[in-house]
């Protein structure tokens, strides 16, 4: 450790072999693998060569994201199911935009994973056997899926953490992320570390200012969830997706982000078992008023309506495919239509759904078979959803009770809430990023196609972690930083950030939390799951006005809160052109409506009858998928000339291998370590 005065203020140097920035699941997998690969090959101080920087180390989607049994997608542990991981990839690839090498990597070690979690300690269910049972998830043909409960994800991080404070590695909680330094230019281009300021030692408007230096970096804060009002995402999870386009990283599939119904008190996704339990679904007005069960208008019978929110469980994500002809994601453009006119939504688990008009009430017994069969087989036809929901799954409800909400007598408000993003930034089989030495892992890294089954984030950020430390040790070796060439960029980049914060502090510019309150409506009206390319393209003109803004004028900071809150809303401005940008692009190129999206048209085919355009009184209609499409993977990547600040490409997905190498030759390149020969991310 270093301190060095610089511009005035005190700035303190660490350097790393790897510095990991982000402390989910995923980061603290990556490190504990980083650890135990370097111990193998007899360095003796490996905990030293590694740190973990992190803006909160309880925050962030895996410590406090989950769902009724938050799902963990692996490769298929039935004793007489076989499966394989080609079937698996092919899952992956379904829809399309996926990298086939990616998929196949992401089956071949996802068992290596998920028993490496259980050694950890995360409590997977077992029968009598020791076999661990699988469910189907959304978009599984298999039963590949199973849980540790609804927190799964945090005890995976938990459980992963205890690992990495047992190896000594040290964990630098409370640091800002604001700035990412780079060395060189054009493919000679590095991340040489990050500058942070620590949130726990702000004194006035002066900052404790740190430089993580590191022979590689691993990106692994999750995904940009304060791009929208309308979010699942935990509370202040803002990612770092602006300062990695301006570090030079190229992204894939931003288009695809994923959404579904949450409740909005408490952010929680309330899939599976919440709907299979089959609540009453109504809206009210904005004060609480004028209760309608509004979903009774659109169906023809009571069975129709009281099945398709069973299949809200399973078939959970809102999916454009399940519209037509009173198919569940119906429900989600009902509810959406209700926001929409200002009025709220809510789940009653005290009551069953009512009907109105000719609609029978709500029997149990007739159910569509499918719905009844479950419900039956497991044990769950009791007279109200509350207790069907306890008799499922009493910790879905005991979630809720935690958090100060009783599902036996309150209501759930809930909406359609952005929760995922499938796309992210472009990695190579190894994950690494477009910028040699810089590694993307977890929600990140755009390893997922159009559609992914649920649960399969959570494997994809494990193998991440392994494939990026793998190669870090095995083809970049473990040494640590040296900064001695470069030290005069280096300096001259904090030179730089420090004169922007002075400059904030007397800014003529926004308000932060105004920017930030701006670019989340934005987001949610023209980048959510309701999409029209006309108000894409307004909305990327204003976008672009915004960050202009910023940098010409700058951002009120005239607090250390104040100071954080402008670093995040700086690069989610950047963060949401780029978002805007692909997604204008997309549907520039024909794209329409498929993943977790719709996209609106007057020629398209209609949501239903009775849903209609409130401008022309006409039924609203939508684009089908251009399916042409999914064997081209949308990439952008920014570029300060151009006029929208980023250019965008299509590309062709990646193929899986399919040499097979006899053992011996195969054993000779891992002797050899020729598997770790040079791999950029391939165009």
């Amino acid at each position: 450790m270093e301190t060095r005065q610089i511009a005035g203020r005190q700035v303190t140097f660490h350097r790393y072999n790897t510095v990991i920035v982000g402390s989910g699941a995923a980061g603290m997998n990556c490190a504990v693998h980083l650890y135990e690969f370097m111990e193998r090959r007899g360095l003796q101080d490996a905990q030293d060569r590694i740190a973990i920087v992190t803006r909160g180390l309880k925050l962030g989607a895996s410590r406090m994201s989950g769902s009724d049994k938050q799902t963990y997608y692996k490769l298929g542990t039935s004793p007489n199911v076989p499966d394989c991981a080609e079937a698996f990839a092919k899952t992956l690839t379904a829809a399309g935009c996926c990298h086939g090498d990616l998929a196949l990597i992401e089956g071949i070690n996802s068992l290596r994973e998920f028993y490496h979690l259980v050694q950890a300690g995360v409590a997977f269910p077992t029968d009598g056997t020791g076999t661990f049972i699988g469910y189907k998830t959304d978009h599984d043909p298999a039963e590949r899926a199973t849980s540790a409960g609804p927190k799964t994800s945090r005890f995976m991080s938990e459980c992963l953490q205890r690992q990495v404070d047992g190896y000594g590695i040290r964990i630098f909680d409370n640091q800002e992320a604001a700035c990412l330094l780079t060395v060189g230019s054009g493919r000679a281009r590095q991340i040489a570390g990050a500058v942070t300021i620590d949130k726990s030692q702000t004194k006035d408007f002066s900052c404790a200012i740190n430089v993580f230096l590191a022979a590689n970096v691993v990106l692994a804060a999750g995904g940009p969830g304060e791009l929208y009002k309308t979010s699942v995402y935990p509370k202040g999870q803002v990612g770092l997706h602006g300062l990695a386009f301006k570090a030079g990283l190229v992204a894939e599939n931003l288009t695809e982000s994923q959404f579904g119904l949450a409740s909005t008190k408490f952010r929680w996704n309330v899939s599976g078992t919440y709907m299979q339990a089959i609540p009453r679904v109504f809206s009210t007005e904005a004060d609480g008023r004028k209760e309608r069960d509004f979903l009774a208008d659109f169906f023809p019978s009571m069975k129709s309506m009281a099945t398709d929110i069973f299949l809200k469980g399973y078939q959970w994500p809102f999916d454009p495919q399940r519209i037509e002809n009173l198919q569940s994601s119906l429900i989600d453009v009902l509810v959406f239509n209700e926001n929409r006119k200002g009025r709220r939504v809510f789940l009653n688990f005290s009551e069953n759904p009512m009907a109105h008009g000719a609609m029978a009430p709500f029997n149990i017994g007739e159910l569509e078979s499918e719905a009844f069969e479950y419900l039956r087989d497991a044990g769950a036809l009791q007279r109200t959803p509350i207790e069907r929901l306890a008799h499922m799954n009493p910790l879905a409800v005991e979630i809720y009770r935690e958090n100060g909400i009783n599902l036996h007598s309150e209501p759930l408000e809930i909406a359609v809430c952005a929760q995922h993003n499938n796309g992210g930034f472009a990695v190579n089989k190894w994950w690494e990023s477009s910028v040699p030495h810089t590694f993307v892992i977890g929600e990140m890294a755009g390893t997922h196609g159009v559609k992914r089954p649920g649960g399969s984030a959570l494997n994809a950020g494990q193998v991440g972690g392994l494939r990026a430390a793998e190669y870090i040790v095995n083809a970049y070796r473990c040494e640590v930083a040296d900064d001695s060439t470069s030290r005069e960029s280096i300096d001259g980049q904090i030179t730089d950030f420090i004169a922007k914060l002075d400059s904030w502090s007397k800014s003529s510019g926004p308000s932060p939390q105004e920017v930030v309150k701006e670019i989340q409506s934005r987001m949610t009206a023209s980048a959510a799951h309701i999409r029209v390319e006309h108000d894409a393209n307004e909305s990327l003109k204003k976008a672009l006005h915004t960050y202009r803004e910023i940098q010409d004028k700058g951002l009120v900071a005239k607090s250390p809160q104040g100071i954080f809150e402008a670093i995040q809303a700086e690069h989610l401005a950047l963060c949401s052109v780029a978002y805007l940008k692909a997604i204008l692009d997309l549907l520039t190129l024909g794209g329409g409506s498929r993943g977790s999206y719709l996209v609106l048209s007057e020629r398209g085919i209609p949501i239903h009858p009775d849903v209609l355009n409130q401008a022309t009184g006409e039924p609203l209609m939508f684009k089908p998928e251009n399916q042409d499409l999914r064997n081209r993977i949308l990439r952008i990547q920014y570029d300060e000339a151009s006029p929208d600040l980023f250019k965008t490409a299509a590309i062709s997905p990646r193929a899986a291998t399919t040499q097979r190498k006899t053992f011996e030759p195969a054993w000779q390149d891992y002797r050899e370590g020729t598997i770790y020969r040079p791999n950029e991310v391939e165009s």
